[in-house]
């Protein structure tokens, strides 16, 4: 996805949040200055793939054989610590370094791509945490425009970002284990997060032309992005 196309939807959900793009751009070019391009000749096992999409909702914990069938892992956040724990191996970590930075570090040490990224509310674990990891292991992303070394294939949530980044590259099949939009556990930003990430996951089985089994049940209720924001 280019961000011509990108670029509408994110500036409805600036504006239903009230974010400030501009501290989204300032988070991107911090990150700039301390990454640098990733080579994403090594996503090319995506290409053609059923890929796991790994959400962090506490169902994770019962859909790990989900995962382990696929033939690629996306884990969002804290998902990848609960699928090593259960001895399920992840390809890429996605992250806004809002919980346990430490796993994505570790990761990149081990030689794990992770997808690490910048927005306005978290430039200083930006700061803290990105020149910790292994740089030729750390895909820099951000949700305004891509600058230098940082890119962006589409998604808001760690989550929807991870199944954006899975259809660039070109996999065949998306399957969600770990996703709950109804999880009450959540504070009210949270839950409002999920509803746009329910959303763009609707978008993107639509220009896809696949359904996601996590949309089941919800597609009629699904509020659709406008048509302008979709092309």
């Amino acid at each position: 996805m280019n961000f011509q196309t990108w670029e509408p939807v994110y500036e409805a959900i600036l504006a239903d949040f009230g974010y400030d793009r501009a501290g989204d751009e300032h988070a991107r070019d911090v990150l700039a200055d301390l990454t640098r391009p990733f080579d994403t000749d090594r996503l090319r096992p995506i290409a053609g793939s059923r890929v796991a999409v790994a959400g962090a909702a506490p169902s994770l914990a019962d859909e790990t054989e989900l995962a382990a069938q696929a033939d690629y892992v996306v884990a969002a956040s804290t998902a990848g610590d609960v699928l090593r724990a259960a001895g399920v191996e992840i390809d890429l970590l996605v992250t806004d370094l809002d919980k346990t930075p430490e796993t994505a570090r570790d990761l990149t040490r081990e030689g794990i791509p992770v997808a690490a990224h910048a927005h306005g509310d978290n430039v200083p674990a930006v700061r803290e945490w990105v020149p910790a990891f292994a740089r030729d292991n750390v895909l820099p992303t951000t949700q305004a425009e891509p600058v230098g070394p940082v890119a962006n294939y589409g998604g808001f949530t760690d989550g929807d970002r991870g199944a954006f980044l899975a259809d660039a590259f070109g996999a065949e099949t998306l399957v969600f284990p770990g996703w709950d939009f109804d999880d009450q556990s959540v504070d009210p930003e949270k839950a409002k997060k999920l509803d746009w990430a329910e959303r763009l996951l609707g978008w993107l089985e639509r220009r896809r032309g696949e359904q996601f089994a996590v949309l089941d049940g919800r597609r009629e209720s699904l509020v659709p992005l406008d048509d302008e924001q979709q092309e």
